[in-house]
């Protein structure tokens, strides 16, 4: 059964009007809010194990990140403001060192104004549809160089790398070494990213 996302504006909203909306959000609120074509969307929590093949991918990026010379990773409850006016949140990113060090700045208690080099997506039933129409497409209007869709259902893991200021076609991987170009070429096997995960 297909879950749907919980919410969906009808009022459009520019950044600066989404995060005064999000601070008028009770504190018992746990839903994620992003801003995506002018629109506030709430996704709700994400069930198993969505969260252990993030935190997987984290752990990996952020080992290899340390050791190769650098760069930042993020995971889901980073804030990213892009440029064409949407406020995203992706399950993880890598902001290699040349893009930190071209600024600006990160800033404590705000959203990065940064664009990440990698961005993750984890699939789900409530955001699987957004995460390979909407959000892939703000993706690539922002400048990311590679998007991952990885779907733990199919145990796969989708490839898209910015070709001529595009996304290209989709490399495809179901088993193996997976390769991560812009991330100090970090490589992950999809046999221990889905071990033991059901």
């Amino acid at each position: 059964m297909a879950v749907q996302t919980a919410f969906r504006s009808d009022e459009r909203f520019n950044q600066a009007e989404f995060w005064q909306w999000l601070r008028e959000r009770p504190s018992s609120d746990n839903n994620q809010y992003e801003l995506l074509d002018g629109c506030i969307i709430m996704t709700p929590p994400s069930h198993f194990p969505h969260s252990a093949i993030a935190a997987r991918i984290v752990a990996a990026l952020d080992r290899h990140a340390r050791a190769s010379g650098g760069g930042l990773v993020q995971e889901s409850s980073a804030g990213f403001d892009l440029p064409g006016g949407d406020t995203l949140a992706p399950d993880v990113t890598f902001i290699s060192a040349a893009r930190l060090a071209a600024g600006p700045k990160p800033e404590h208690n705000r959203a990065l104004q940064l664009v990440p080099d990698l961005v993750v997506e984890v699939l789900s039933p409530s955001t699987a549809r957004r995460d390979r129409t909407e959000k892939k497409l703000a993706y690539e209007r922002a400048g990311v160089e590679e998007y991952w869709l990885v779907d733990s259902e199919r145990r796969e893991i989708a490839i898209f790398m910015r070709e001529a200021g595009a996304f290209g076609q989709s490399v495809v991987f179901g088993s193996g070494v997976v390769v991560s170009h812009v991330a100090c070429n970090l490589e992950l096997t999809i046999e221990d990213l889905f071990d033991a995960l059901g």
